[in-house]
């Protein structure tokens, strides 16, 4: 079998980008050439792995199941070269990090700082995004290890829950929610919820959350979690977030938490990396630092000298 990793290479991008046009783009390449190099891995490997959907192009069936073989192949020799050169003493130990939005800003800084305390030597660095986008990262290894929620089902990612990920109803002080006797889904369903952007894990669980209660109310959707609190400061509507995302906030006074006579989801935060190919030792390093008792000290800690 003579597949080039220009061949998986340009079919991962057109599988990612959605069309040609946009593969020859992300690659520096001609279309014809990202054309060319799809059709001949679809011919070496006897199966047609894309097809056309409007102006667009998406996997075939075939190519669905091809996908996360082909990203495997790409993130795992990316890694050895990386590992081959840290063997070598050319390059220094990395460690990628990626992290949702939540954990990025109010957890991982902590525990990054505190390991490099421990390993000085190892050069940390931290992509921040929406869960689809750090699970892909992570699925493509283009990062070694992320924070974020409960991981999807499937066996390609594997992790440990490290630190309770409390959820909280959020309004105004002078919303009417607020106060009085625990909230009725009639009572929430009256009421406009304010939902971040398409791909973000807090998003999915709100969705779950009205799904399961049989709530459908209005709804407005806005980019971020700071976006949310000043909408929610404003009286544009109640949210649910992560306590995290909301302490300084309580503390101060200008936003209150709602109670509920409908259970709120119960969450943990989780360290995760790719369960296919080997791992470097500081991989494994920092997955059991932090889940491990030194970490959950350190945020103990963070968390009492912060709020």
């Amino acid at each position: 079998m003579a597949i080039t990793l220009t061949q998986l290479r340009s079919f991962l991008a057109v599988v990612r980008e959605g069309s040609t046009a946009a593969a020859a783009d992300r690659l520096f390449v001609t279309q014809p050439s990202i054309s060319a190099a799809v059709s001949a891995l679809s011919e070496e490997l006897g199966v047609k792995l894309t097809e056309r959907i409007g102006r667009g192009v998406r996997p075939s069936p075939a190519g669905e199941a091809f996908t996360d073989y082909a990203a495997d192949v790409i993130g795992l020799l990316e890694q050895g070269r990386r590992a081959a050169l840290e063997a070598a003493g050319v390059a220094d130990r990395e460690l990628r990090i990626a992290a949702v939005t939540t954990a990025a800003e109010y957890l991982v800084p902590t525990l990054m700082q505190a390991f490099r305390e421990r390993h000085p030597s190892i050069m940390l660095t931290l992509d921040v995004g929406n869960r689809d986008r750090v699970l892909r990262q992570l699925l493509d290894h283009d990062v070694d290890i992320a924070i974020g929620g409960r991981p999807p089902g499937g066996d390609r990612l594997t992790g440990a829950a490290f630190m309770v990920n409390e959820i909280a109803l959020i309004a105004r002080p002078d919303n009417p929610l607020v106060g009085g006797d625990a909230v009725t889904g009639e009572q929430l369903g009256a009421c406009t919820w304010l939902l971040r952007e398409e791909g973000s894990g807090t998003r999915a669980m709100t969705e779950h959350y009205l799904e399961a209660h049989g709530l459908r109310p209005r709804v407005l959707t806005l980019g971020s979690n700071g976006a949310i609190k000043h909408a929610a400061r404003a009286g544009l509507g109640i949210s649910l977030q992560s306590r995290l995302a909301i302490e300084l906030e309580l503390e101060a006074g200008v936003l209150r938490t709602v109670p509920v006579t409908t259970p709120l989801p119960q969450r943990d935060w989780y360290v995760l990396r790719a369960a296919v190919g080997p791992r470097r030792p500081h991989v494994d390093g920092f997955m059991s630092f932090v889940a491990g008792s030194e970490a959950q000290a350190v945020l103990r800690d963070y968390r009492k000298t912060s709020w």
